[in-house]
């Protein structure tokens, strides 16, 4: 079966950090609408409202939720991703990292600070994907990536959202989270239809822009990873917690609670 993914889009992803996925869940965009309606209306314990008093409109975001709400289980396990996300890190096997969900209603003008996934998490390694892909029509309010930022020397400083405060006490092993624009960074940026996907790694300093459209902007967000990934410990606790993983450092990931999605071959 030929790949689902051209050979440029792979090189531009290894070179960049990032890469447009036109269609990649085109056909479960009915799916993952309902998912979110489901997640929405029944939150998780790591739901949150980012908008502090006096902030116009609604910023919902969730997370680890694939397991209890069908619909996103669904998507994992039978759209292309899984394959997609091995042909892109240049793996042979592919675990479920999380799913997380962000909805930013009509007129929410904040935007996701820039960041980068990587410091929040646990997982060490290179081969890791993140698939971001909106369920509306998005023209203004899209994903915002920085080519090449995942080769950065240091990672950047990780702080949380709503207090814009250091999230692990050893603030000297980061770098300052920069401006890109001001910086005149490559911020690769797509207008998007419903079900296409921004690729990036775990690495890419990114953020999105406000809505401040008259239409909703729901995004569903999958995170996976390759042969590589090891469990590392961080000086504080991460995000996503997963309390009780009983993991050790340098172990691969329990595949119990990550479970493999997708072997080369198989």
């Amino acid at each position: 079966m030929p790949s689902r993914v051209t050979q440029d889009q792979i090189d531009t992803f290894q070179r960049d950090g990032v890469v447009l996925i036109k269609g990649l869940f085109a056909d479960h965009v009915e799916t993952l609408r309902a998912g979110i309606e489901r997640n929405m209306a029944e939150p998780g314990p790591y739901a949150a409202e980012n908008l502090k008093a006096g902030e116009g409109g609604r910023f919902f975001d969730d997370y680890c939720n694939w397991t209890r709400i069908p619909e996103f289980e669904d998507v994992i396990r039978n759209s292309p991703a899984a394959e997609v996300a091995a042909d892109l890190m240049k793996s042979n096997r592919v675990q479920v990292f999380h799913d997380h969900v962000l909805v930013k209603e009509p007129g929410t003008s904040k935007p996701t600070p820039w960041h980068q996934d990587g410091p929040y998490y646990f997982v060490d390694g290179v081969q890791n994907v993140s698939f971001w892909s909106p369920m509306d029509v998005v023209t203004t309010a899209s994903l915002r990536c920085v080519a090449r930022s995942h080769a950065w020397p240091k990672p950047v400083l990780p702080t949380r959202w709503l207090a814009e405060t250091s999230f692990y006490p050893n603030e000297d092993d980061y770098m300052p989270v920069p401006d890109p624009e001001a910086e005149g960074m490559d911020i690769k940026e797509w207008e998007m239809q419903p079900g296409d996907a921004v690729a990036f790694n775990f690495g890419t300093l990114h953020g999105a822009r406000g809505n401040t459209s008259t239409s909703r902007r729901r995004a569903f967000s999958l995170r996976l990873v390759g042969d590589d990934a090891r469990y590392v410990e961080r000086p504080g606790r991460t995000s996503p917690p997963f309390p009780g993983h009983d993991m050790k450092p340098g172990q691969v990931l329990r595949e119990d609670w990550f479970p493999v999605i997708y072997r080369r071959g198989k």
